[in-house]
């Protein structure tokens, strides 16, 4: 699930009193974007098991499947379109990852995000009023775009304007409006689904302009990122702006300091020269390249613990697994996949963030193993089997939801260097939306029935599995410990530790209170001694 962070400094208001609220509220809201994803990943998987649209876009069942679960009333969608309806969005969504940056840095983050609601609304409008498949697939494509943009935009805004001390949580709320878009969508598809008209789908596709009217609305009233007001020497503008998000003056000394840390920051970033894609993946004493990939990586391993087959393909899961009602049990998981996101955003502050990846990865491995094997014992009229069924993948979302979903976005937008950080955080979206995409697309043909596919069904859950088991290993060997730690301490933490080693290391940081500046400053001094020694 996506979307990436874009900071520098400490984080605004770091020294902020943590009852001024004013901040979080602002950029909480702008989490509100996250709908835009999560409901329209959620809706699709609906809508393709709804009759009218499969009477409109399928086709009639031939002889050798009437009788099977993969036949709705009559009418089918064979796995190729099924693959290409879902997964189209995904493609487009990896372009629109990697344009983030640029849009960013030429219009704003807040005019960036308006940008990308406009390009979405564009897509659903296609959606709506298609009478066939290709407009349909068209407008997969354009709402990908803004999904993808809204998905590297929101989280920078956000991450450039919360508070270092709530960090973590803030940009993971974003996490949870995705979850609220993927639960509202099984909700209204619950609703509409047996609707005798073209309403049916038309209407929840159509409530997406909802969301977007709501999120380019609501962004004239929030002011723009600091950091990107002082990229542009408007340095008054930036002081109004973070005045607001801290409620102080713009005139307060607090203000004028963080201005000030900003301004120095950039100054730093644009004495190291212009970056290029390139030095994203050189080995230097920064662990540039190691930072890249894990970022990279870690984005992939999150697509591949299998978390979206359940979200693009739950209902026919279950449908296909003998369940009697599956849009209901969809509605069930989004409710548990809202509800775990919560105690994730309190835990990611309290625990840390290597230690719930860990225990997350555990816990999904064993859970979609027990369904793999629960799955492929037991038959389609098991009652009991299919209630162990809905269990287990309800204890597999609630694992994903509290650790892997939020924290890995945040892991990905506190672990890269200033002068790379734009570059390799685009790289990193861009890996989690071609795996999204890959996901998507190979899906229908690995569980589907039928000539031509590998019929797994349950079985799948097997490779799901294995790979979360990969996760953990990855986490193991390739993420520190970065809780409580400001962008600049995470550079030391990479330059004098490895991730095995960054919890004892994160330790001596915080209590020490270790700052950068101090490093700095004595570099420049022993520098400046090495000099007068010549």
């Amino acid at each position: 699930m996506p979307g990436p962070i874009i900071a520098s400094g400490n984080g605004i208001g770091a020294n902020a009193p943590k009852s001024k609220l004013a901040g979080i509220a602002m950029t909480a809201f702008a989490a509100f974007g996250g709908i835009l994803f999560g409901y329209d990943t959620g809706t699709i998987s609906g809508i393709i098991q709804m009759l009218d649209w499969l009477k409109l876009f399928g086709d009639p069942c031939p002889a050798d499947i009437i009788n099977t679960t993969s036949c709705t009333r009559g009418y089918y969608l064979p796995s190729q379109r099924q693959s290409l309806v879902v997964s189209i969005l995904s493609a487009g969504t990896f372009f629109g990852a990697l344009f983030g940056a640029p849009v960013a840095d030429i219009l704003g983050r807040r005019h960036g995000i308006q940008l990308a609601c406009i390009v979405f609304v564009l897509g659903v409008a296609l959606q709506v009023g298609s009478h066939n498949i290709a407009t349909f697939v068209v407008g997969r494509v354009f709402a990908g775009l803004g999904v993808g943009l809204v998905s590297t935009l929101i989280p920078m805004y956000q991450s450039e304007c919360a508070p270092k001390w709530i960090r973590g949580a803030v940009v993971a709320g974003y996490q949870w409006a995705v979850t609220i878009g993927l639960l509202l969508a099984s909700v209204i598809n619950n609703a509409t689904k047996d609707r005798n008209s073209h309403a049916a789908w038309r209407i929840p596709t159509s409530i997406q302009f909802i969301w977007a009217f709501i999120v380019f609305t609501g962004m004239f009233f929030l002011p723009e990122s600091p950091r990107w007001l002082v990229k542009q020497n408007k340095h008054e503008q930036a002081a109004k702006s973070l005045a607001r998000l801290t409620s102080l003056s713009p005139t307060d000394p607090e203000v004028e300091v963080e201005i000030a840390d900003i301004k120095a920051n950039l100054e730093e970033e644009r004495a190291l020269g212009e970056s290029s894609y390139l030095d994203c993946f050189r080995i230097t004493h920064n662990k540039i390249c190691l930072r890249t990939l894990s970022g990279i990586f870690i984005q992939a391993w999150q697509q591949l613990t299998g978390i979206n087959f359940i979200f693009y393909f739950g209902t026919t899961f279950f449908s296909q697994a003998g369940i009697a009602n599956p849009f209901l049990v969809s509605v069930a998981t989004n409710i548990v996949n809202v509800g775990m996101t919560i105690p994730g955003m309190w835990g990611v502050e309290r625990f840390g963030r290597r230690s719930l990846l860990l225990w997350g990865a555990a816990w999904m491995t064993i859970c979609e193993f027990i369904i793999a094997i629960v799955g492929v014992t037991i038959s389609v009229d098991n009652k009991a089997g299919q209630q162990a069924l809905i269990a287990l993948t309800c204890l597999y979302i609630a694992g994903f939801a509290s650790t892997w979903g939020p924290i890995a976005w945040i892991i990905t937008g506190e672990i890269f260097p200033l002068n790379v950080r734009a570059k390799a955080m685009s790289l990193s979206v861009a890996s989690n939306w071609l795996w999204n995409w890959a996901i998507s697309y190979a899906t229908p043909y690995l569980v589907n029935s039928g000539a031509g596919n590998a019929n797994l069904g349950s079985k799948v859950f097997f490779i799901w599995g294995s790979t979360c088991a990969g996760a953990f290993v990855f986490t193991y060997f390739f993420i520190p410990e970065t809780k409580g730690l400001s962008l600049e301490q995470i550079d030391l933490l990479y330059q004098n530790s490895t991730p095995i080693s960054s919890v004892a290391y994160r330790r001596e940081l915080v209590a020490n209170d270790v700052h950068v500046a101090d490093h700095v400053a004595d570099r420049h001094h022993d520098e400046k001694a090495s000099d007068e020694k010549v």
